[in-house]
């Protein structure tokens, strides 16, 4: 819907409220619900909003290491825009309508830490060289039968999982929270995050729910949304679900796989198949794959940004830990699924439930450019057997301290992504692991309490 149209809409059915959000570095929706008249003056001039939100982390706690705002700026606000094409209705509030929103000027000087913004910049890269990316994330979740009072209640300890047992790809456990779970597949169809499937996967109470691919953007856009929403339709049914990348040391991990293929911008032909290829790869796929092989130590952060991403990325977890591709092979960084010229694309398993969807994504379609521009060679042969054990090609960074130690002293992670964006990322990520530094945990405690 363009402006008037959607001007029209508001009109007819007298529709005095506007809820608008936007993703902020962590991935989290921050926004407002506002008047009908300001939104409409803002749909000209942009909207301010305090840039604190950009200064603080996941947890409200104001960063003391960053320029772009602070003490020292007075935390002003910055101009922000709603994107009209992202207008659709929330079916579990009564059709209130919200829209999606950037910290975009009217002059092009995008805010760095926007990571909507920045997708958009890598966007306009990807169609300048004559592509369309087609991009979906796949998430999974623990679902528990708890509140956010339960939860603080209890310390987040001896927390109740929706069902038990291991059951994944069951039909049976779905049928005992039905409600539930038609609630989501039904629910998010209707705000126009449609799901190509949605299923149990190994674990007490954890779902997998793979979004229908889309325009790269536009799969951002959903992916952002559809954590929310999970959240907010599971709170309706007096449910919490959680996407932290490991949250049992006992249980798999959640991930965030995104799949992405590069077409004609008519999208008449998939430019990642080759039927006259080995493996049904052209040479455009390959030089994404390099790409992609090459930038991953470099810009690790943008696929696992929190502490807990990296107690997933473990040997043996269904995650990889090796810098390595392969066809149909689940042990490694990058999955090649080439059965048939329209499935044809490569799923980077890298990324966890956790991560920022814009950043993510951007992450993984700059660093294949990158591989596209500099006709990189996939002399990385593809993983026999199992990933986990072929080091040939290097190791992902261990923690997420040393993964952003190594994309601040990055050159490439600045050719990518510009040194402001750099500087202000790797710096809330210095912040976050300095939080879980100064922690005491309950391993330290039942470990050298009483002993030493």
């Amino acid at each position: 819907m363009n402006k008037q149209e959607i001007t029209g809409y508001l009109e007819e059915n007298d529709i005095q409220k506007i809820k608008f959000a936007f993703a902020d570095i962590d991935g989290i929706l921050r926004g407002k619900l506002i008047h009908r008249r300001k939104f409409l003056e803002g749909l000209e001039s942009g909207y301010g909003f305090c840039d604190v939100v950009f200064g603080w982390d996941s947890a409200d706690a104001v960063y003391d290491n960053v320029k772009l705002t602070g003490w020292h700026s007075g935390y002003p606000d910055a101009p922000a825009r709603i994107d009209l094409g992202t207008f659709r209705k929330v079916p579990w509030e009564n059709d209130q309508p919200f829209f999606l929103a950037d910290f975009s000027r009217a002059d092009g000087n995008d805010l760095a830490a926007c990571p909507r913004s920045l997708l958009k910049r890598v966007v306009e890269q990807c169609a300048e060289l004559g592509f369309h990316a087609e991009y979906a994330q796949e998430f999974e979740w623990f679902n528990f039968r708890e509140t956010p009072q339960s939860l603080q209640e209890k310390n987040f300890r001896q927390m109740q999982p929706l069902t038990p047992g291991m059951f994944g790809y069951s039909i049976l456990r779905p049928s005992a929270e039905s409600d539930f779970f038609h609630d989501l597949f039904d629910g998010l169809g209707e705000f126009d995050i449609p799901l190509e499937g949605l299923h149990t996967e190994t674990g007490p109470g954890v779902y997998e729910a793979a979004i229908i691919h889309d325009q790269i953007l536009k799969a951002a856009d959903k992916a952002v949304l559809f954590k929310t929403a999970v959240k907010e339709i599971a709170y309706r049914h007096g449910i919490v679900a959680t996407f932290m990348a490991k949250w049992n040391t006992e249980l798999p991990g959640c991930s965030g796989h995104i799949h992405q293929s590069l077409w004609t911008p008519d999208l008449s032909r998939n430019l990642f198949y080759d039927p006259d290829d080995a493996h049904k790869m052209s040479p455009l796929m390959k030089h994404f794959l390099a790409g992609q092989l090459h930038c991953l130590p470099h810009i690790l952060p943008m696929f696992a940004p929190t502490v807990n991403s990296y107690k997933r990325l473990v040997e043996g977890a269904w995650a990889p830990t090796t810098v390595t591709w392969a066809i149909e092979n689940r042990t490694t960084a990058l999955r090649v699924i080439n059965d048939t010229e329209g499935h044809t694309r490569v799923e980077h398993r890298v990324a966890g439930a956790d991560s920022n969807p814009y950043l993510a994504m951007a992450a993984a379609l700059a660093s294949g450019l990158y591989g596209i521009k500099n006709k990189l060679s996939l002399d990385v042969p593809p993983t026999q057997g199992n990933g986990y054990e072929n080091r040939d090609n290097g190791t992902l960074p261990a923690n997420l301290w040393d993964a952003t130690q190594a994309m601040k002293a990055s050159p490439l992670s600045v050719e990518l992504f510009g040194e402001a964006f750099v500087n202000h990322f790797t710096s809330t990520r210095d912040w976050e692991w300095r939080q879980y530094a100064r922690q005491v945990s309950d391993w330290e405690l039942r470990r050298y309490f009483e002993i030493i």
